[in-house]
């Protein structure tokens, strides 16, 4: 057990460059990553228009671009893995990068031939269709690249000055008892909400390989407390026929991301994660409030101990570009080569709708129309988080519409793009926790916004 701290009321330091050091960065990053701002008829965050912008700039060049990537990808870790030149196997990011096992080279392979099987519309169509490899050349893939450009350089003016440590200590007595999480968990969610799901993650696998998260509360994070993002929620909606209904959609969405986010900690497999803090960084949180000292005065001195202990700008930006690099050259080729795999499964074969016959009884006592075509959207969401609103958009009766639309953004779990990138972080969940947990959510949320649905909405 540890001692208990003790300190004055007067523990936060009058330490005006500190204070200056906390503040300004970090009110630069909460009007990128958690202000909403609506931007060409859409609400997104800063970050959000700089990728936006990043990609009109790049425009018909996006593609060729992400064809290099996923080629430098595969040709230096050939080089790493047969020549193991010095300049690789001495520098331990270029090392983690491109000397990898025969599956990582494989899969890096895959992606680049789907890549260029879709570029240039060479082999079976099912392979480089609008609706399989074309989604995740020129839908996916160039978000991903662009969102993760700027957030990966910029996510440091959220979590590196003190802005979460400052707000951990406002709500931490809330978070530990209804969520099980700290309370610094809570920027997770809000750059979620505001911006993507996959910055929620980035900010979640950042976290935990500094020591500030364990490892279940890293793997409850990733998968239960991102909820979706307002943005997607927007598309979403839309692409349903039931934009006019936004407002009582994303408050129903809400409320079972709640729930869920009440319930999951508690049942496994998250319940069963170790306690244990990411053994290279160790345990580097304390939320303990000593006596006599108020939130507020323990969050600013926090805050102002972190923002003091903050690297040098070098560091920060050479921090920003390898997470940058790491993201381009180890997630853009699974997401090229798992996403198209499992849309192709998702398109081409009955699999998801095998799988989904038992849900059709289910609806129908839940008294959802078209419970045939509802059913096929409810499992489909596992492979693309686009999937079951492109599914259910031709589904006629708007109650089913809402529905099917509300349990795609609980789900959460999208192999093509958060699953993924969980799978490849240090987070220590494995791709049938994943599935059992994405079924989870499934079975939680849906009474729950069927419910709502009938008592409130229609």
């Amino acid at each position: 057990m540890e001692p208990q701290v003790k300190a004055s009321p007067n523990v936060v330091s009058h330490d005006r460059e500190g204070l200056y050091r906390f503040l300004v960065p970090s009110l630069i990053g909460i009007l990128l990553f958690l202000l909403p701002i609506k931007f060409n008829g859409e609400v997104t965050i800063g970050v959000g228009i700089l990728a936006v912008f990043f990609q009109d700039l790049i425009g018909d060049y996006m593609a060729p671009f992400i064809l290099g990537v996923l080629s430098i990808s595969l040709v230096m870790s050939l080089i790493g893995m047969i020549a193991k030149p010095a300049f690789i196997m001495e520098r331990p990011f270029l090392k983690q990068m491109f000397h990898v096992g025969a599956v990582s080279l494989g899969v890096r392979f895959l992606g680049l031939m789907i890549g260029l099987m879709t570029f240039y519309k060479i082999g079976p169509e099912f392979i480089w269709s609008d609706n399989t490899g074309g989604v995740v050349l020129y839908g996916l893939a160039p978000v991903l690249m662009t969102w993760f450009f700027f957030a990966g350089l910029l996510l440091p003016l959220l979590v590196e000055f003190g802005l979460m440590e400052f707000v951990g200590a406002f709500v931490s007595k809330v978070m530990r008892p209804v969520f099980k999480l700290p309370g610094r968990s809570s920027i997770d969610c809000l750059a979620s909400w505001m911006g993507a799901g996959t910055v929620g993650v980035l900010v979640t696998t950042k976290q935990f390989d500094e020591g500030y998260y364990t490892r279940r509360e890293a793997a409850v994070i990733a998968t239960t407390f991102s909820i979706a993002s307002v943005a997607f929620s927007l598309v979403v909606v839309n692409v349903v026929g039931l934009g006019h209904m936004f407002l009582p959609f994303y408050l129903t969405v809400s409320a079972a991301c709640i729930v869920a986010a009440i319930i999951m900690p508690r049942i496994p497999p998250l319940s069963r994660k170790e306690d244990t803090y990411y053994e290279p960084a160790g345990k580097q949180i304390d939320e303990t409030i000593p006596e006599g000292v108020t939130s507020f005065q323990w969050g600013m001195q926090q805050a102002l101990d972190k923002a003091n202990k903050t690297k040098s700008a070098s560091q920060l930006i050479k921090s920003g570009l390898e997470t940058v690099a790491d993201i381009w050259l180890g997630l853009i080729p699974l997401v090229m080569s798992l996403g198209a795999l499992a849309l192709i499964v998702a398109e081409y074969t009955s699999f998801f709708n095998i799988i989904s016959y038992p849900i059709v009884p289910i609806l129908e006592l839940m008294q959802l129309p078209e419970a045939d075509a509802a059913a096929q959207t409810m499992l489909v969401g596992f492979a693309d988080m686009f999937l079951p609103a492109v599914i259910g958009s031709g589904i006629e009766s708007e109650l089913t519409r809402f529905v099917v639309a509300g349990v795609s953004l609980t789900q959460l779990i999208y192999m093509s793009e958060i699953g993924i990138l969980i799978l490849r972080s240090n987070i220590p969940l494995s791709f049938l926790e994943l599935f059992i947990i994405f079924v989870q959510r499934t079975v939680i949320t849906l009474p729950v916004i069927v419910l709502i649905a009938h008592l409130f909405v229609f």
